[in-house]
């Protein structure tokens, strides 16, 4: 085995020749072993261990062991006890999630600290195929069904090509010691219910049962890159960006790929949602129809579906403007207040109104339901729904919508339309210039 653990190396880890290295060890035979393996060759490595002080006297005698095996292989040695019952507690997790985010954090914290390259792992083949079943079980996509990676960012795990039958018979031959963790032995986690009664019983029917699922497993991981890239592709065909930084996807040209269910699904995915009935469905739901995840939001607009991040809604505060003040920064931009003696053209952008018929101070606020205006070159008043509607704003770029008001007046729809009051006549004495950038 230590040859074809060299091989791998060299062949698809090479990366982790030379690199400084930190190892994952819980006294069992899997971590004992990828240690030994790695002392064997020559690698550079530090040890760590966890005590998460859930046995007692057996974690601290795991505890001592590793420290005496670090010694054996003249290795650094790292620990760190938890509290990991009152952690699970504190954060509402069970505890096998919450040993999982106290390792993985500490390991990250001790990688930053000590500039470990890497952080070494002894997951294995069965492990794999374990993992495999928990999310087959649970339901899941295509990528809960590739497996536990080998390389996922700074965590590689070296042993993922090998079975626990080959790593325990290299441990016997080679007279390696380990510690057995009682709480192994127990079927009340599903986890263990596979290792100890359902896989054997699956390796039993099927003796190349561990081959085959890994050659199934290969043609899973590419079957899952293939999508990526077609995900890819369906991206650049359809998000348009829109207001911004947000995207919009035309219906018309979703419906054309043939299972917009589905194109949305791996589209949206990365994004948080979970609620794909509703996505399946807002192609054909009515205008307005919202569907949120924790960090976006998906509108259906008319012919669009509008995805937008939450963190970047805007909020609902107020600012305002005293008369000597000629600059006011709001999330869509600076204002800027000038005092002219002539009007050199408007855009949306500038307008120029009648210093005089202004109250001080100045508001600036988002609209409301009922605000209504004059628009300016237009006789009467209007309501800003229907204004907003007559210029096709959709629901986000509404809601990201600031009004320049005197007293409960408005007297500029921000980046659209000034209001007719205000303007501009023979009879004004103060020009003031109001621009946004």
């Amino acid at each position: 085995m230590i040859q074809q653990f060299k091989d791998h190396i060299k062949t698809n880890l090479t990366f982790l020749l030379g690199s400084k290295l930190l190892i994952a060890c819980s006294a069992g035979i899997d971590s004992i072993t990828l240690s030994h393996l790695c002392h064997k060759l020559g690698l550079e490595f530090s040890i760590a261990h966890c005590n998460f002080s859930l046995r007692g006297e057996e974690s601290d005698e795991d505890e001592s062991f590793v420290q005496e095996f670090a010694d054996s292989v003249r290795s650094p040695f790292f620990v760190k006890r938890f509290d990991t019952g009152g952690y699970a507690k504190d954060n509402q997790l069970s505890i096998q999630m919450a040993a999982r985010e106290l390792r993985y954090n500490w390991f990250r914290e001790l990688t930053m600290e000590y500039q470990f390259d890497y952080i070494l792992t002894a997951h294995h083949s069965d492990d794999n195929l374990e993992t495999f079943l928990i999310n087959l079980s649970r339901g899941t996509g295509i990528e809960g069904l590739t497996g536990i990676p080998e390389v996922n960012n700074c965590i590689v795990r070296p042993l993922l090509p090998f079975s626990r039958d080959q790593i325990l018979q290299f441990s016997k031959q080679n007279k390696l010691k380990w510690r057995e963790d009682s709480s192994n032995s127990s079927t009340k986690y599903m986890r263990n219910a596979l290792r100890h009664e359902v896989v054997p019983e699956l390796k039993s029917i099927t003796p190349q049962f561990l081959e085959n699922f890994n050659t199934t497993l290969s043609y899973l991981k590419q079957s899952n890159e293939f999508i990526k890239d077609q995900v890819v592709r369906f991206k650049k065909e359809l998000f348009e960006e829109y207001e911004g930084d947000r995207v919009r996807i035309p219906i018309h040209r979703l419906r054309e790929f043939g299972n917009p269910k589905t194109c949305l699904y791996f589209m949206l995915k990365e994004y948080g949602f979970t609620a794909w009935d509703d996505i399946g469905k807002i192609s054909s739901a009515q205008s307005g129809k919202q569907i949120f995840s924790k960090t976006h939001r998906l509108v259906k607009d008319r012919d669009y579906i509008l995805l937008s991040s939450i963190s970047e809604e805007i909020s609902k505060r107020t600012y305002s403007i005293l008369e000597a003040e000629r600059m006011l920064m709001i999330p869509s931009g600076t204002l800027k207040f000038k005092e002219v003696d002539e009007i050199l053209g408007t855009d949306l952008k500038t307008i120029y109104v009648d210093k005089e018929k202004l109250k001080y101070p100045l508001i600036v606020r988002k609209w409301e339901e009922g605000d209504y205006f004059y628009p300016l070159g237009m006789k009467g008043k209007k309501k800003l729904s229907k204004y907003f509607k007559d210029e096709k704003l959709s629901l986000l770029a509404k809601e990201r919508v600031w009004l320049l008001c005197s007293g409960k007046e408005i007297v500029w729809i921000i980046n659209y339309r000034a209001d007719n009051r205000y303007r501009i006549t023979p009879k004004t004495k103060q020009i003031l210039k109001i621009t946004i950038t």
